[in-house]
């Protein structure tokens, strides 16, 4: 709606019914957002991490997901003046990426007990080679009770 109206230029006008219908729209992709991709960014942590990386895991979390929504903060209306209607292309195609590298590069947790992610991680096509040999699930080994 917005590129058959405002197109490159910039120029055009909403009737009232056409600006609330593209009111309904964009509300509902941010829902849609908001229901799907939006907490997953403090989900995933905390189902793929070992619990004793969890909190660093967390941590880093949370400092990502601040410091992306400063840059989108400042960022954002100056992107709005120069790509328009492109802006919902520029955030669709990130959603892309995401759903690739979760597809790709995630594995599944469906069932599986936090004591065993090191498993996990070690039978994974990818992680496999950054998950050092030693660790296997239920190793207690850095725990050892001091005499």
């Amino acid at each position: 709606m917005i590129a058959s109206k405002f197109g490159l230029t910039g120029q055009g006008s909403f009737s009232k019914g056409e600006a609330d219908l593209l009111l309904l729209f964009i509300c509902a992709y941010v829902a849609a957002f908001a229901w799907s991709w939006g907490p997953l960014g403090w989900l995933v942590p905390s189902e793929i991490c070992a619990l004793e990386v969890r909190p660093a895991g967390q941590a880093i979390n949370v400092m990502v997901n601040m410091l992306f929504t400063f840059l989108i903060a400042q960022v954002f209306l100056t992107m709005l003046c120069h790509l328009k209607f492109g802006l919902f292309f520029f955030f669709a195609g990130w959603v892309a990426i995401m759903t690739i590298f979760i597809f790709m590069l995630l594995p599944e947790t469906k069932n599986v007990p936090i004591e065993e992610m090191n498993r996990v991680w070690k039978s994974h096509w990818f992680w496999t080679k950054y998950v050092p040999e030693h660790v296997t699930a239920g190793d207690n080994d850095t725990k050892k009770a001091v005499p």
